[in-house]
């Protein structure tokens, strides 16, 4: 596909967004598809618009005095059961409508929000990570790097808590440049537990029953591709680390994956994982990995990337937008067409 036939989707696509979509959708498709300040007044009404926005203000509502959000019935009993937050569902509740806030252009010092942040920053370990939300017992890395992105998104960045976190993040990188679970995605490749079930597995970790974990002893386990996104979505978010060495070897590492299947079955085995479309938007995906990429600074001077936009600009519908079902949806198809529409606007104004 031509540069001149990808700017046509850019430009065709974000015109039917500026019509149709919602706020927040239209404040993004200016700021990264086409660069409008946020100085100017076009963004200074959608903002007003944004801080109006129902979703918005009905999610800030919920959330408690606390910084938490209510979680059904069955996973409240069974988090009593245990050790409580950060083990359960009440963090992942938490991370993902903080996530969502801050797709509606929330500042923490609305409602309740830097409680919230303050909370989970308090269930920080002594090396830096956040526990949980699974009862393993192992610290997950995948998590901590949602966690890192949210945290930065919110201009946490320079709270020192918040950079032990992404050290911590960073002595986990491995060989390979990407990342894995420790423990869960590569002791797996033992003999004695390679044909195990994962629940299986996490139930012995969890009991103390798996001895002898040596992390050196499995440098040539390849990393997981999706673990390896979700750290590199919390780096992106850190303009110190977007561009670090460290971090561009993890973005070739992820690149050099792309359209491959998983090394490991625990996180999105299928290939298909990268061609489909999904929303929210912090599950992994093609689409989530090109916006990471092109805001690295990977573009036309990569061969390998030409592949993947071509998909992209490929998977549009008719009607100038992505879709992640065969039925429109369009609170979900806005979010994800404003992405593309981004990473391919940034992929042709790159070198």
């Amino acid at each position: 596909m031509h540069l001149g036939d990808i700017e046509e989707v850019v430009k065709g696509s974000s015109e039917k967004l500026l019509r149709t979509a919602v706020p927040p959708v239209k404040y993004w498709t200016n700021r990264f598809a086409l660069q409008l300040p946020d100085d100017s007044a076009e963004q200074a009404r959608l903002l007003a618009e944004c801080e109006r926005f129902p979703p918005r203000l009905k999610l800030l509502k919920a959330q408690r005095e606390d910084g938490t959000w209510p979680i059904a019935g069955p996973r409240a009993s069974a988090e009593r059961r245990g050790p409580g937050p950060p083990y359960g569902w009440t963090y992942t509740t938490m991370l993902r409508s903080l996530y969502e806030l801050a797709e509606y252009k929330t500042s923490r010092t609305e409602g309740n929000i830097q409680t919230g942040l303050e909370l989970i920053l308090s269930w920080q370990d002594d090396e830096g990570y956040i526990p949980g939300p699974s009862l393993v017992g192992i610290p997950e890395v995948n998590v901590n790097g949602f966690a890192l992105s949210i945290l930065n998104r919110f201009g946490m960045g320079g709270d020192r808590r918040v950079r032990r976190l992404r050290d911590w993040l960073v002595t986990k990188q491995r060989n390979d440049g990407g990342w894995s679970i420790p423990f869960i995605q590569d002791m797996r490749y033992d003999p004695e537990y390679r044909y195990m079930r994962s629940s299986v597995f996490e139930e012995l970790v969890r009991e103390g029953k798996v001895k002898g974990y040596d992390p050196s002893r499995y440098s040539d386990v390849p990393s997981c591709t999706w673990t390896t996104l979700s750290v590199l979505r919390g780096m992106v978010q850190d303009k110190e680390m977007r561009f670090d060495p460290r971090i561009l070897r993890a973005g070739n590492f992820f690149l050099d994956q792309f359209f491959k299947r998983n090394h490991h079955a625990c996180y999105y085995r299928s290939e298909k994982s990268w061609t489909t479309l999904k929303y929210p938007t912090y599950h992994g995906s093609g689409l989530v990995g090109l916006e990471m990429l092109t805001a690295m600074g990977f573009g036309r001077s990569d061969p390998r990337m030409e592949r993947p936009i071509e998909w992209l600009a490929a998977a549009r519908s008719a009607d100038g937008l992505w879709h992640t079902t065969e039925r429109p949806t369009p609170g979900r198809d806005e979010w994800i067409s404003t992405m593309a529409v981004s990473a391919l606007a940034r992929y042709c104004r790159s070198r």
